[in-house]
């Protein structure tokens, strides 16, 4: 890391005799921070030349102590600057680079006793900003219980702007219908929530590096002033810890245009390098599971005549598996808990015992023989205590049968996590509140002690903490397939649309596409089926990323649809290269993927519930090939509704002077591979 010259990248002002402004730019200059301590300390920014944060207040307030905010002047600065590209063990791309300027600001109050001081750390990139606070430790401030972070994100004409957002401290986690109001109308919101100004400037607010902390929502105090929100405890504290201690950082992503948001790195780049070492045993691939059947009441999680997770179901999967080169079987309901309503089975939950009719030890060798391996499955049902109780002894089990896997679930309402203290009293806890957030990041780090990567469902939200711990592979933390089955209603054609510059701008998505028989409740039965064409199923594996992708149906309708199948099969989970190329929120997106050690590239593009038609260049390829295009695309009277597998497969060669037109039905959508000639 390159220091620089104080003079050289901070511009330092005086509005009065006490006020400093200090001034900060991205590295290409089109982005310019302001902090200033002039009434209290705050921030504000602009990006080319527009106001786009207006002055907003930093700060913490702690219990039993004063508020650090106001009374807080500027007594130093530091920055310095980065610039480096550092690679991912799995993801959306090999190579990131991390190019930013950063400004260190101290904050201090004199008073008779002593003085009390606090930092914020801004990061500066091309694509957005991070900061954080930094309480170092210091007299009379030794643990702290935090009761009010001041944090504002400001923005001008609010009944202007355009907001998509879920919302927050509610009964279903992250799992809401998006909303695309006026900025003016958002009340609490969970993060990433992104919107767009009046002039066509594209913002998103979350954070990054989410460790030992409270998680942070929006609550509009006032049009136009957004406050950080943090998850409280059950007795009402945000955060209970101890100086010397680092928030999270605060994010602001911005762009030009929607598509730019897509292209952004700055939520990984904010996180600490890799801390597990070697993470070969980490395996990006596809799977099938004993899922979806449960989902449609076909099968059912718990004992009896309909039990999905039986030895003879599941060899069944793996013979699939292996006969079409999934590497993975997804067993929900194998173990003891399941039966009456498991909803409320937190207490009996057993993850080391499996019921009668499964064995397995003769499922893991017979997978063995077969190249595919048990994909494994704990659900909570929100008793958090009785989970860590068995957690060791059940990772120790699936090590023991080859497991590398395993999916986790927190089945609870919010604020109803179930904490049981060293006295025995239970408490009810928030998903993303501080308690949880460790609890979660805990699963982590005892798996990777048995080379198993977690895919969480129920989670806390995404803060791109993968850099740091790979074998966080995957997770839920939105709405997905599952809603199509039962979720009355389910969701809408424009949700895939919504979640690219949302959701997915945390990380990946276990969403679980490919379901091909939209009509298991019959084709009339709209508030219970996916509301998509067959080819849109397709493209969501290029579209919402995941470096484990579900193949969600029965292996029956599979076997129907060999040909749609096959893009299924060919399409990898790992990626050299990801570029967005196309999109605007909840209407269309477009995205292209290079596959990891390899030539071939890929495109999935997706609509709304309106039908449009797609150009796109493909001057992403390689110009010194040939490219032979395996198109899979909406049938000339594809719509969702009544026509949903009307599909073309086609083959034409292209090169990158190409365009390709695409016609996308209702809620459509187009999947191709370009293998390189």
């Amino acid at each position: 890391m390159k220091k620089i010259i104080l003079s050289l990248a901070v511009l330092i002002s005086s509005h009065s005799l006490f006020a400093q402004t200090l001034k900060l730019t991205s590295p290409d200059g089109k982005i310019i921070l302001s902090v200033s301590d002039q009434g209290k300390p705050n921030y504000k920014m602009s990006f080319l030349g527009e106001s786009i944060i207006q002055p907003s207040r930093l700060g913490l307030a702690f219990k039993d102590t004063i508020a650090f905010s106001d009374g807080f002047t500027i007594s130093s600065s530091e920055t310095q600057s980065a610039k480096e590209v550092w690679q991912l063990p799995w993801g959306e791309r090999k190579n990131v680079t991390d190019e930013h300027n950063e400004l260190l600001v101290t904050f201090s109050r004199n008073n008779k006793k002593h003085t009390k001081e606090f930092k914020v750390r801004f990061r500066l990139f091309n694509d957005g900003i991070g900061f954080r606070y930094e309480v170092p430790k210091q007299q009379d401030i030794d643990h702290v219980e935090i009761i009010n972070e001041f944090t504002e994100f400001v923005v001008n004409d609010a009944d202007k702007a355009t907001a998509w957002w879920i919302p927050a401290r509610g009964w279903n986690r992250y799992e809401y219908i998006y909303n695309t109001t006026k900025l003016a109308s958002v009340d609490r919101a969970h993060t990433p929530f992104t919107f767009k100004l009046d002039s066509g400037i594209h913002l998103s607010i979350h954070e990054a590096a989410l460790v030992d902390y409270a998680a942070m929502t929006i609550n509009q105090k006032r049009p136009g002033v957004l406050k950080a929100d943090l998850t409280p405890w059950s007795d009402g504290i945000l955060v209970k810890t101890k100086t010397d201690f680092k928030s999270p950082w605060r994010t602001i992503q911005v762009s030009k245009d929607a598509v730019g948001l897509l292209n952004s790195d700055l939520i990984l780049n904010l996180n600490e390098p890799n801390k597990l070492g070697d993470v070969s045993w980490v395996e990006p691939a596809k799977y099938l599971g004993i899922w979806w059947g449960m989902h449609i009441n076909a099968n059912t999680w718990g004992s009896g005549d309909k039990h999905g997770a039986t030895t003879s179901e599941t060899m069944g999967y793996i013979d699939f598996a292996a006969d079409h080169g999934f590497s993975g079987v997804l067993v929900e309901g194998w173990n003891l808990g399941w039966d009456g309503d498991w909803f409320f089975n937190g207490d009996v939950f057993n993850f080391t015992k499996a019921y009668d009719d499964f064995d397995i030890a003769a499922v893991s060798a017979y997978g063995e023989k077969k190249g595919v391996r048990l994909i494994g499955h704990h659900e909570t049902s929100g008793n958090v205590t009785n989970y860590r109780n068995q957690m060791s002894d059940a990772y120790a089990l699936y090590e023991k049968y080859g497991v590398r896997q395993v999916k986790t679930g927190y089945v609870a309402d919010g604020g109803d996590i179930k904490r049981i203290d060293e006295k025995g009293i239970v408490h009810k806890e928030w998903h993303d509140g501080q308690f949880m957030v460790s609890e979660y990041l805990h699963s982590i780090t005892e798996a990777a002690k048995h080379k198993i990567s977690i895919n969480t469902h129920e989670p806390i939200k995404d803060t791109g903490l993968r850099r740091t711990y790979p074998n966080w592979i995957s997770r839920e933390g939105a709405r997905g397939q599952e809603f199509n089955a039962w979720g009355t209603p389910p969701n809408p054609p424009e949700h895939t649309t919504i979640l690219p510059f949302t959701r997915m701008l945390a990380g990946p998505m276990d969403f679980t596409p490919g379901i091909f028989d939209m009509s298991f409740n019959g084709l009339g039965d709209k508030s219970n089926r996916p509301q998509t064409t067959l080819a849109k199923q397709l493209a969501l594996y290029v579209v919402l990323y995941s470096p484990i992708q579900m193949a969600a149906d029965l292996p029956k309708n599979y076997q129907a649809n060999l040909a749609a199948f096959q893009f299924i099969k060919d399409v990898p989970t790992d990626w050299h290269e990801s570029i967005a190329i196309a999109g605007e929120v909840g209407e269309y997106v477009a995205f292209a993927r290079q596959e990891r050690g390899g030539d071939d590239w890929f495109i999935g593009a997706l609509t709304d519930e309106q039908a449009r038609t797609l150009t796109l260049p493909l001057n992403f390829l390689d110009k010194n090939k040939r490219y032979q295009a395996q198109i899979y695309r909406d049938g000339k009277n594809a719509e969702w509704m009544n026509n949903p597998y009307e599909m073309i497969i086609e083959n034409k060669q292209v090169t990158a002077n190409d365009q390709l037109v695409l016609p996308l039905a209702t809620s459509g959508g187009a999947a191709i591979r370009f293998k390189a000639l």
